[in-house]
């Protein structure tokens, strides 16, 4: 069962922003105040792998955002939707804009998904653009205001989780 995770909107407000290299929460709140809530969701969950979907990942690089999670959360990730090898280069220079780039988050989920050849899943985003009808019961769509702090949201997330692990246990 995979996690797709993002992580502004989600488990902090969406007023994230990298100033001299450093992510920065702008406005009230500290980065990642909600991830304790995924911590306690996951502690029931514990075969749950999370596959980072965030911007996080292209900016810092998959292993400097993963280690911005708290333990507990970072022994869950198995990977990122984005990897340094899309950016390589080509005929000599390194590619600065990607498809990756161009890409709204569903369809770097499912390029994830189709790679990796997943059926069980389920993504965290405050991003809904694009998602198709087919996976919109996959997405647990947070405001990126209150992310997983809205009861609704990880009320969604739990149940989501759920019906996965019984679809798994079939």
């Amino acid at each position: 069962m995979t996690l797709f995770l993002d992580f502004d909107g989600v488990l902090h407000p969406d007023a994230a922003y990298l100033i001299n290299g450093r992510p920065m929460l702008k406005g009230d709140g500290e980065l990642f105040m909600w991830a304790p809530l995924l911590t306690e969701v996951l502690a029931d969950f514990p075969e749950v792998k999370i596959v980072l979907s965030t911007s996080w990942a292209r900016e810092l690089s998959y292993s400097r955002a993963r280690d911005w999670l708290p333990p507990a959360l970072r022994a869950h990730v198995v990977g990122a939707t984005w990897h340094s090898a899309m950016a390589a280069p080509l005929a000599g220079f390194r590619m600065r804009f990607t498809w990756y780039d161009q890409a709204t988050r569903y369809q770097q989920i499912k390029r994830y998904v189709g790679r990796a050849g997943l059926t069980h899943w389920v993504a965290v985003d405050d991003q809904p653009e694009g998602w198709t009808v087919e996976d919109q019961d996959k997405l647990v769509h947070t405001d990126g205001n209150l992310g997983l702090s809205d009861p609704a949201a990880l009320a969604q997330l739990v149940s989501k989780l759920e019906n996965l692990r019984k679809s798994e246990a079939c």
